[in-house]
């Protein structure tokens, strides 16, 4: 016993020091690509596809994950209406967080007015105009868009919401066959081992696409339009971070008695990852990776996670409501409250119909102004200049907003390890960075039941 118990912690020790490594040299790749960008401007717009080719690496791993996520999780539940559950307690809460995010914008942006002063040239109108996008759908062709051509194409098409509505349906059917349903499930956590061992060994690559994706941004922005618009910027970094950690994080106290900072450190890579890609989807399958290890059942995870992506996006309410405001003093044409809240509510809703949409927070705007006041269009143009540095804030507001709401509906339908969420925050159990799976969970030979924290091992020893 005392010749193994040494070599226990020994190689998690490893595993840490490895990926430790990995992060600092994303780190020095973020700086060099904003020396680089800065320096040389139009090689560095060149490196773009670095950064491309990194986020595509990513999402190529999105939907097996979600599937085997959801797939598991379900598949485990003995009642079919905890999962109804937990989704109509998940859609009900992004509802309310998103009306509350566009709230706070509206608040901020007639405090700061932004826009006051700036002048419309033609070139401005035009670009605002090309920015409107083809692909954002009104909201019946987007319902029926979740529905996949066939099986297969949910994971061929990268529809994050038709991979859920396939991994729902399988995992209801197995929950349906019972015992016959389990080597099936066997068969699906073997895949998902795999799958997160392929997304280990991509993030190696993490410091080379994340060199090319920021070199690439402050290549084309450059420092003039940073300047012009630093007004518009600040407040929108300033009211996301107040949103994370005030609003949300007092929920986190209130309901799960979680510290917001506890929490945001834990995920502070998967920060450093969707900062240096401006994408929040590369760091998804580790949200999920990381809400199951944290003590939130796979049923819970599986559903929040992947439809948060789509309806829960807190940080594109913010940016949507202080830009439409932005765009209105820009034009010279302020908007009275009463214009703006049904302008704003359109926004709401046209956002879930560009869900997936390439650049959808800028796309959306510009869509939704088209379909509710066409004359705002043309001051869009002034935001395409510092639209990728916002999307950095969106997209680290909405992630952050994710993961809380992981959280809460895990705690609200009492489907989190309480005891779990306390240790890991603490470093106690770290997180496995090379398998991206518990050791527990990795090296059980039956599926474990969702939600038991410590008790699974009890059971798979059974």
């Amino acid at each position: 016993m005392a010749s193994t118990s040494p070599t226990a912690p020994a190689a998690p020790a490893r595993k840490r020091d490895r990926t430790h490594y990995l992060y600092i040299a994303v780190i020095v790749a973020v700086g060099l690509g904003i020396a680089v960008g800065l320096i040389w401007p139009d090689a560095a717009v060149e490196l773009k596809p670095l950064g491309t080719g990194f986020v595509n690496l990513i999402k190529m791993m999105i939907s097996p994950i979600i599937f085997c996520t959801i797939v598991l999780g379900i598949g485990s539940v003995r009642k079919a209406a905890k999962v109804g559950a937990v989704g109509g307690i998940a859609l009900g809460y992004f509802l309310v967080m998103s009306l509350v995010a566009l709230a706070i914008g509206l608040v901020v942006g007639n405090i700061l007015h932004p826009g006051d002063g700036l002048h419309i040239t033609n070139a401005l109108r035009q670009t605002g105009h090309a920015q409107v996008s083809a692909d954002a759908l009104p909201p019946v062709d987007f319902v029926l868009s979740i529905i996949p051509t066939t099986f297969l194409s949910a994971f061929t098409e990268g529809q994050v919401l038709q991979t859920l509505l396939v991994a729902l349906l399988t995992g209801f059917a197995l929950q349906a066959m019972g015992p016959v349903g389990q080597p099936v499930l066997r068969g699906v956590e073997h895949l998902q081992r795999l799958v997160f061992r392929i997304l280990a060994m991509v993030m190696w690559v993490a410091p080379i696409g994340a060199f090319g994706a920021i070199a690439a941004v402050v290549g084309s922005s450059g420092v003039e339009a940073l300047k012009s618009l630093a007004v518009l910027m600040f407040g929108f970094y300033v009211t996301c971070v107040l949103f994370v950690v005030v609003v949300l994080g007092t929920i986190l106290r209130l309901v799960a008695g979680v510290n917001v900072f506890a929490l945001l450190k834990y995920l502070a890579r998967e920060f450093l990852l969707i900062l240096s890609t401006s994408s929040s989807e590369s760091a998804l399958p580790r949200l999920i990776a990381k809400m199951e290890h944290l003590g939130v059942s796979k049923p819970v995870v599986g559903i929040t996670v992947p439809t948060g992506y789509s309806f829960n996006l807190d940080g594109t309410m913010i940016y949507m409501t202080m830009a439409s405001l932005f765009v209105a003093d820009a034009l010279g044409t302020p908007m009275s409250v009463g214009e703006q809240i049904p302008l704003l509510l359109f926004l709401l809703l046209a956002s879930k119909g560009a869900a997936g949409v390439s650049g959808a927070g800028l796309a959306t705007l510009a869509g939704g102004l088209q379909s509710h006041k066409p004359a705002l269009v043309d001051g869009v143009g002034l935001i395409v200049g510092i639209d990728r540095f916002m999307s950095e804030a969106r997209a680290l507001t909405n992630f952050a907003g994710n993961a809380i709401a992981t959280v809460l509906i895990g705690t609200w339908t009492k489907e989190i390890d309480q005891d779990r969420v306390r240790r890991v925050l603490a470093g106690e159990i770290p997180f496995d960075e090379t398998t991206l799976l518990d050791e527990d969970e990795a090296g059980t030979a039956d599926v474990p039941p969702p939600g038991q924290g410590d008790g699974e091992k009890e059971l798979a020893k059974a």
